[in-house]
């Protein structure tokens, strides 16, 4: 009954809007709490902060003790853009169409017929256009003005985003030459060496696929959420560039996420992700929560 009600468009967003504010209010008041019972109840084990051993556990380390001025600027999706630049690849950059600080900024008539919009604070407020003509524009301004409200650290428990600006960027969407999806490629980093390689695929099929790689392209026998691939994605052509990429884009930093995309012969960059899955999503099995937890090293880590 109650998922039947979800499908109803108000009291989803009624349903939405509940849960970001209880989830505001604890991890605001209740921060370590509100963590170490979310991570129990999400990956099925209680969290050591004192001697943290398995990756999801040294991620909710870097959330609570972890503060780095260059991360929190890349943590911006706008602002992101002028590390990559900075760094040589500005011509991996996906062009930009507009950046807009209110809803009402955002002339749809202007825009081309397919686009992406996104939010600068925070993840998973995006918005796909591949046709103008049938998107639902009154529905499309009613959702960014609710995330321009919110803040994905309240939602979240990353105060890394407490700093960032609530912003709309519009990108040109990426496509294959046959109009589908790229597949997104997001390499984990581990003080600037590349360990493993994710890709993304069926995504806008509806069908979300994860599978794990090696840098050198063997698969690697666990999941996370989403099932693997029946037929395991192909190593794309630039696979090295992309590596060499993704080790000097995360220098920096003692763990990123370097998000790729390989379209047409040619490397886009995607964003830099500090906590995937906010560290709260199981390993299957278990014994690769703790490998890439070996690869985190916190010694490095500025408190």
């Amino acid at each position: 009954m109650k998922k039947e009600l979800l499908k109803i468009p108000l009291i989803k967003a009624l349903a939405d809007k509940e849960r970001y504010w209880k989830s505001a209010f604890l991890y605001r008041y209740r921060y370590k709490e509100t963590i170490e019972k979310t991570f129990e109840q999400r990956c099925g084990y209680k969290l050591n902060l004192d001697n943290p051993k398995a990756y999801n556990e040294k991620i909710q380390y870097l959330k609570i003790h972890w503060h780095d001025d260059l991360a929190a600027r890349c943590a911006d999706k706008y602002e992101v853009r002028k590390y990559v630049e900075q760094s040589g690849y500005g011509d991996c950059l996906i062009p930009l169409i507009g950046l807009y600080k209110r809803e009402k900024d955002i002339d749809f008539d202007s825009l081309p017929e397919k686009f992406a919009l996104k939010a600068t604070h925070g993840s998973g407020m995006n918005i796909i256009c591949t046709d103008k003509r049938k998107l639902d524009r009154k529905s499309a301004r009613k959702k960014i003005r609710i995330w321009l409200k919110q803040n994905y650290a309240y939602s979240s428990g990353e105060r890394i985003y407490h700093g960032v600006q609530h912003r709309i960027i519009c990108e040109r969407l990426l496509e294959n030459k046959d109009g589908s999806a790229p597949c997104d490629y997001k390499i984990y980093c581990f003080s600037g060496v590349p360990r493993c390689v994710m890709v993304a695929s069926g995504r806008q099929a509806g069908k979300l696929c994860m599978d794990f790689f090696t840098p050198d392209w063997r698969r690697m026998p666990f999941k996370r959420h989403n099932p693997n691939s029946e037929i395991p994605p192909m190593k794309p052509e630039h696979l090295v560039d992309m590596l060499d990429m993704a080790a000097k884009l995360s220098a920096p930093f003692p763990h990123a996420r370097i998000d790729l995309y390989y379209v047409n012969g040619k490397i886009y960059f995607g964003e830099i992700t500090f906590f995937p899955a906010t560290g709260m999503q199981p390993f299957d099995p278990f014994e690769y929560d703790l490998l890439f937890g070996s690869w985190l090293d916190l010694e490095k880590v500025k408190r």
